[in-house]
């Protein structure tokens, strides 16, 4: 990518980032620096990726030409008050709940990206949306979407459906980790072993997000050619009709949708 890419807090996100960008070549171990307040995790870092730990918040805004903010949101205030960034800098924040207009109120009229990732990203099947302010020109915009795109998926939408997003890719890895465990469950009751069910079940899932993003067909037609009449799975689909999984899932989605929308006012 030609520039160096900061990081303001190293957590497991910012880590994961750091990984992504240099098994996809985007960036040289050389060309990321990062501060934290955890000398000891600056320090594990470097170690481990080679990249460039900086003593201090200035020294990092001087010189990176994008910085990621990944901070804890309560610490927000401390680590982005009396901070002096230039205007021909890209800022991108993945700090919960801290809108453009939060981040603007420290920052000033700076070019900035909003980001919503989830933790598949820690693996490298994350999804991530961004929103941008207007003064993110569309070559940073695509600068901004190679970083995320190093750990996953990555799309743009307008910020006011950024917590939509929350609620829905942000919390449904939890959403999935429940269902896995319940799949696992039935199996170990109809008499299966507890880690072959657990492996069943993890690949089912995985198996068949894979056929919806590799097909493009959608999920309804997907599940129509698995369900013989009077078949095996028209019984088990009956059963989560009956109990109302979908609807469960929806209003999960919209709760968790809420409570976003209530992080951002505070």
């Amino acid at each position: 990518m030609g520039v160096n890419i900061g990081f303001l807090g190293a957590g497991a996100m910012g880590e994961a980032l750091i990984r992504g960008l240099l098994q996809s070549s985007l960036v040289p171990a050389a060309g990321i620096l990062a501060w934290d307040i955890r000398r000891e995790r600056l320090q594990e870092l470097e170690a481990t990726y080679g990249l460039r730990a900086v003593k201090g918040r200035e020294e990092l805004v001087s010189k990176a030409d994008i910085i990621i903010l990944a901070v804890k949101p309560q610490n927000v205030k401390e680590a982005l008050n009396t901070l002096q960034v230039d205007k021909d800098k890209l800022v991108i924040s993945i700090i919960t709940g801290v809108t453009l207009a939060g981040l603007a109120s420290y920052l000033g009229e700076v070019p900035l990206v909003r980001a919503v990732p989830n933790t598949p990203a820690l693996v490298g099947e994350g999804m991530t949306a961004l929103a941008a302010n207007n003064l993110v020109q569309p070559e940073a915009m695509e600068k901004a979407l190679a970083i995320f795109r190093s750990v996953g998926r990555a799309i743009v939408l307008p910020e006011e459906q950024l917590n939509a997003v929350t609620g829905l890719s942000g919390s449904g890895p939890a959403y999935i980790y429940m269902l896995i465990e319940a799949l696992a469950d039935g199996g170990v009751r109809q008499g299966l072993a507890r880690p072959v069910a657990l492996e069943l079940a993890s690949q089912t899932v995985l198996g068949a997000a894979r056929m919806v993003l590799a097909t493009g067909e959608h999920p309804g037609v997907l599940k129509d050619k698995v369900t013989s009449p009077g078949g095996t799975t028209i019984a088990g689909l009956a059963v989560l009709e009956d109990r109302g999984f979908r609807g469960a899932i929806i209003r999960a989605v919209e709760a968790a949708t809420l409570r976003a929308g209530s992080f951002s006012k505070e």
